[in-house]
């Protein structure tokens, strides 16, 4: 349930929140918003990260279908469970879909948050792929530190 709850409200959030951005902003209006933390900057990117692949950004809503797909395979398999892989997987989706809309409704993606000094510019979909990788990685650690503690145990024991 933490995946469909995660990923409906990635989508939803960052469909708004571009919507907004592509309703009131121009292309290329800069907004200061929070000084030297967060400017919002109307973009329209056609490539995939960094502006990287500009014209080929329709070609990435296949990648973002097949990521989508491989996830639901793995949870049908009984892969990705436990909270951290749920809301992980729910962020990973959320974001794949929401940038995966405007790759296949506009043929480019709607960017418009720039953190800190000349950093990249992101949208709620990049920061739910981000959060979505970052709880894997705790995951992982998580993972590893129980493992460690086991071995441990069984060193004691013999």
């Amino acid at each position: 349930m933490l995946f469909y709850l995660i990923s409906v409200l990635v989508v939803a959030a960052d469909q708004a929140a571009k919507w907004i951005v592509r309703s009131n902003m121009r292309l290329g209006e800069i907004v200061p918003f929070w000084e030297g933390h967060l400017v919002f900057s109307y973009y329209e990117n056609s490539g995939a990260a960094f502006s990287s692949f500009q014209g080929y950004g329709q070609y990435f809503a296949i990648v973002a279908a097949g990521f989508v797909a491989a996830v639901f395979y793995y949870r049908h398999k009984g892969e990705l469970r436990g909270p951290l892989l749920e809301a992980a997987s729910g962020f990973l989706v959320g974001g794949a879909v929401g940038n995966g809309i405007d790759r296949v409704l506009f043929h480019q993606v709607t960017d418009f948050l720039v953190f800190g000094k000349g950093g990249g510019i992101l949208n709620l979909a990049d920061l739910a792929i981000n959060a979505g990788g970052i709880l894997i990685v705790i995951h992982l650690i998580l993972g590893q530190v129980k493992s460690s503690r086991i071995k441990r145990k069984q060193i004691k024991q013999n």
